[in-house]
């Protein structure tokens, strides 16, 4: 496999993961931290779509991180890199099986906390997803201004996940947290999975 096809596969995946994420986070998963006992009771099968969107995420997440190794296989961080990554997509793996728990419950309560635990495991998981990041940004090296971005989002992940277990109140300062996480990665990511998709493999097969 050439590397403008492993390229455009890399690309395509971050898209998918984009969009599936997006879906689950926005329409199942923050209604369900707002209206739990109501998207248990009567919408179900959105939770459903939501768990699969999250699968969808983890499934896409090794193949972007497959394919990227091979792509820069030459690269001695592609290793590493790679294996962050796989390591942040088996520990959503295992964040997600708190989900399909929740449609079991029927209590405000009980349903809030399967998604802490999720939440608490997703989060460990986004702290091996920002070596990744960390190293891709160095592996990737131009264009400079996305690998900067990447860099920078990889070292945010990771100090947030960080802040979250050892400041008490984390809660007073979770927007700055988030911005500071959101802005690199929206920027750095997605300008990435554009690059892979345009230009991703033509420089790196002469």
């Amino acid at each position: 496999m050439n590397k403008r096809t492993l390229a455009i596969i890399a690309g395509i995946g971050y898209w998918i993961i984009f969009f599936a994420a997006i879906f689950a986070n926005f329409m199942m998963l923050e209604r369900l931290k707002q209206e739990p006992e109501l998207l248990v009771g009567y919408e179900p099968g959105l939770v459903r779509v939501g768990i699969l969107a999250f699968m969808v995420t983890v499934v896409f997440d090794v193949v972007v991180a497959w394919a990227l190794y091979v792509l820069f296989k030459d690269h001695p961080l592609s290793l590493p890199s790679m294996l962050f990554r796989m390591m942040h997509a088996a520990i959503m793996a295992v964040a997600i099986f708190a989900l399909p728990l929740a449609l079991k419950l029927n209590t405000s309560e009980a349903i809030l906390h399967q998604v802490d635990v999720f939440n608490t495991i997703w989060l460990i998981g986004l702290f091996f997803f920002g070596f990744h990041l960390m190293l891709l940004g160095r592996i990737l090296g131009r264009p400079r201004l996305i690998a900067i971005f990447l860099v920078i989002a990889g070292i945010m992940y990771a100090v947030d996940t960080c802040a979250h277990f050892l400041l008490p109140n984390y809660a007073e300062h979770a927007d700055l947290f988030l911005a500071l996480v959101a802005v690199p990665s929206i920027f750095g990511e997605m300008a990435l999975a554009v690059w892979l998709l345009v230009k991703g493999g033509k420089a790196l097969t002469n």
